[in-house]
């Protein structure tokens, strides 16, 4: 793809509505006994049609529970959700149970972390994605058998006649997460909410994935969510980045702008963690001190100030605000900071 036509497909994303519209979502779990846990706080983000747009930190940062509360995939009892998450016109968090099984695999579809856990072991792998189109599409399982065969072969699974028949324990990890991912899109779903899709994978199977992802987006203009902790993930394939910590993005940029400039303590400790080819012999690795248990309530305080070389009194004592900062060409920038990185460091 040329830079000419990637500024075009930019304009065009720009100039329509938001696939997806994400407002003010806040997840609050709780336990007899025990204070209210906060996992997610006043997250808000849009998706456009043919976007990928990337939700990234540490693990328990809140980024898979906000990707749960969309898809209405959280238990039904100690937890409540509020505010919006508006699909094509439609807000998914006020959908009844069986409004949402409707919507869930045929509109939006999510490919989960652990395809070992989220295949059945019991049914063949044929079987599951049949269903899919069996349930949304209408078809008998004669009607979907062919075109199951052609999603297995449309994922680069080989030898799909065989794989059909056989169960999630006798295919390698790599064909595991293949099989998910021709099962959520089975329907064409116009959004797709990918779950750290490549963990535990090697690199080349890795790559595989995500090139796999990469073209359905460019294809078929379906917007993707990626959740990942992988910061080279973000740079091979976001269009825009959502860095969250405690629950709250506490950066957005487009990726090219986070990566050439981060101006978040957080962001800018996550980047010099990464290894460098062009680091010299011996050179030690920078990773951010501490844990995401180590923080502060983001009532009263920036809850990464005890990890954080910047902070400074304000950010203990004063809740910091998402706020517009200058820069960024296809996304607005925004931050969370009392005291951020200069653009010079």
């Amino acid at each position: 793809m040329t830079a000419t036509t990637t500024r075009t497909s930019r304009d065009a994303r720009t100039s329509r509505e938001p696939l997806l519209q994400v407002r003010d979502l806040s997840v609050t779990f709780r336990r007899s006994g025990e204070e209210p846990f906060h996992a997610v706080s006043g997250v808000s983000f849009d998706v456009q049609p043919g976007q990928t747009v990337g939700l990234v930190g540490e693990s328990g940062c809140g980024k898979s529970v906000t990707s749960l509360a969309i898809m209405g995939l959280l238990p039904k009892r100690g937890n409540t959700v509020t505010g919006e998450a508006v699909f094509e016109g439609t807000d998914l968090l006020k959908l009844s149970p069986k409004q949402m099984r409707d919507r869930r695999g045929r509109d939006v579809a999510m490919i989960f972390q652990d395809p070992l856990s989220s295949l059945n072991p019991v049914v063949p792998i044929g079987r599951q994605v049949t269903e899919v189109m069996e349930r949304h599409q209408g078809l008998s399982r004669k009607e979907a058998e062919p075109k199951a065969r052609e999603l297995l072969d449309k994922v680069g699974i080989p030898d799909p006649s065989r794989r059909l028949k056989e169960y999630p324990h006798q295919l390698s990890g790599g064909m595991r997460q293949r099989a998910l991912i021709a099962m959520a899109l089975a329907c064409a779903p116009r959004l797709l909410i990918a779950d750290e899709p490549t963990t535990a994978l090697d690199v080349t199977i890795q790559a595989q994935i995500l090139t796999l992802l990469k073209d359905l987006v460019q294809d078929s203009d379906t917007a993707l969510i990626m959740i990942t902790h992988d910061l080279g993930v973000v740079a091979g394939l976001c269009d825009e980045v959502n860095v969250l910590y405690g629950g709250r993005i506490v950066e957005r940029a487009d990726r090219h702008d986070l990566f050439a400039r981060p101006r978040h303590p957080y962001t800018h400790g996550l980047l010099a963690s990464i290894p460098r080819l062009d680091s010299a012999r011996g050179e030690r690795l920078n990773p951010v001190p501490g844990s995401v248990a180590d923080n502060l309530p983001w009532d009263h305080a920036c809850a990464f100030a005890p990890r954080c070389s910047n902070a400074v009194e304000a950010c203990r004592t004063t809740q910091p605000e998402l706020e517009r900062i200058e820069g960024g060409v296809e996304t607005p920038r925004l931050l969370r900071c009392h005291n951020p990185i200069s653009e010079e460091a």
